[in-house]
């Protein structure tokens, strides 16, 4: 069993069917379920994207959904997370902070994250370097928060070990552009095994990139279960098994 938690469904900047490839992925990586969020509601318009996503998940059964917040838009957010996760497809929040223009430091960010707390839903957002540290500090601020930090810092993996270790409410995925030797294993050696989750970036890069990272961490078959899978049905409260 394989859940990704840090997927994307609709078009990006280029010609490709997305929906399809997204299916086609799945089955080539044995990937059974994919958390996604909209490409629309991340780059251009939240709301928008939103729409079309919920849509389409009412047509599948190997995907939940993320509704894409922008912090500067409140209203629009708070009325999404109203429509859209009482229907039971969605499962949690995506906040990118630099399509947004709202770091993790700025109150617009904070904001957002509080009104996602106060849904009791989990909330993946962008890190980058040390700005997942930043992100530690706002979920130890916001009772109640769960935060994933998609990346898991990137390059600042070092980071997201310090930020981890400071806040029992932050989990780490670890999609990047780019396979560090020795990144993964460095985070699974220091950070509680129950806070590790999988993800891909797919469809905007290939899921070869986190599953060879992955394997080259060489787990035991107990923490390459957890990040598979077992954390991530916890953590969304998924309704399924293996």
């Amino acid at each position: 069993m394989i859940v990704d938690v840090h997927a994307h469904w609709g078009p990006w900047f280029f010609t490709m069917d997305v929906a399809e490839a997204n299916r086609a992925t799945m089955d080539r990586y044995g990937i059974d379920v994919s958390i996604v969020s909209a490409t629309e509601a991340v780059i251009y318009d939240a709301a928008s994207g939103n729409r079309a996503l919920a849509a389409w998940l009412a047509g599948t059964d190997r995907h939940y959904g993320y509704v894409t917040v922008n912090p500067r838009r409140p209203a629009d957010a708070e009325r999404d997370l109203d429509e859209y996760l009482p229907t039971g497809r969605f499962v949690g929040v995506k906040i990118h902070t630099d399509y947004t223009g709202s770091p993790v430091t700025s109150p617009q960010l904070r904001e957002a994250l509080a009104l996602v707390a106060s849904r009791g839903v989990p909330a993946l957002v962008h890190t980058w370097g040390p700005s997942v540290l930043d992100l530690a500090q706002v979920c130890l601020d916001t009772p109640g928060l769960r935060v994933i930090a998609g990346h898991m810092g990137a390059d600042g993996f070092r980071y997201a070990i310090e930020a981890a270790a400071a806040c029992d409410r932050l989990y780490l995925e670890p999609c990047y552009s780019h396979a560090p030797a020795g990144r993964i294993a460095a985070v699974v050696a220091g950070v509680e095994q129950d806070r590790l989750l999988f993800g891909t970036d797919s469809t905007l890069i290939d899921p070869a990139s986190a599953f060879g990272a992955v394997a080259a961490a060489n787990l035991s078959p107990e923490a390459a279960e957890a990040i598979a899978w077992r954390n991530a049905v916890r953590l969304f409260s998924l309704d399924i098994t293996a």
